[in-house]
């Protein structure tokens, strides 16, 4: 992934992927999916537009459109990472996943020990890339697709995979989480 690039682009769209530390798979366990509706409107309220997504067990992939009065981009992911990985923390504790707990706590460098850092819920960085409109189609196909590509093989048919917004775009049915059409923009 690319690190410390500043995302400045407004009227935009952006195709953001990140994922847990040693891409343990700490949004499945934790069942994550029930607190994402608050973290995307927490993008909504920064100027962030939810076009697409996949939540995969270790990863997540977005397609989100920076308005005119978008902020920063750098600081929304990084901060709204910093409260979806407090919810993980919260939730592997509820659940007891202790293994887990160590793995992510042996993950803390020092430097950010000292600081107060616990847990190192995800990678280091986040990757961001400005998508041009006529292409916005295409990452979306690839983001829909993963549940069924590698390894993963999560489910037969893509478009049944519940934490992708593939059924909305493909079937005309309804998404998890509010999209707002890519199309329409």
């Amino acid at each position: 992934m690319a690190t410390h690039i500043k995302h400045t682009d407004k009227e935009t769209f952006y195709f953001i992927t990140f994922a847990c530390y040693r891409w343990l798979p700490l949004f499945e366990k934790t069942e994550i999916y029930s607190y994402l509706n608050f973290w995307f409107e927490r993008l909504k309220k920064k100027g962030y537009l939810l076009n697409g997504y996949v939540i995969m067990p270790n990863h997540m992939h977005l397609i989100v459109y920076a308005s005119e009065e978008a902020q920063d981009l750098n600081n929304t992911i990084s901060e709204s990472k910093r409260f979806l990985a407090y919810e993980i923390v919260k939730r592997l504790k509820e659940k007891n996943l202790k293994e887990l707990l160590k793995a992510i706590k042996s993950g803390v460098q020092e430097n950010e020990r000292s600081k107060g850092k616990k847990h190192q819920v995800f990678r280091l960085s986040f990757d961001a890339k400005p998508v041009a409109t006529e292409e916005v189609e295409r990452v979306l196909d690839y983001v829909h697709q993963n549940p069924v590509s590698g390894k993963w093989n999560l489910v037969d048919d893509y478009t049944n995979y519940p934490y992708s917004s593939a059924e909305f775009y493909e079937l005309g049915g309804q998404s998890l989480y509010p999209i707002h059409d890519f199309r329409y923009i």
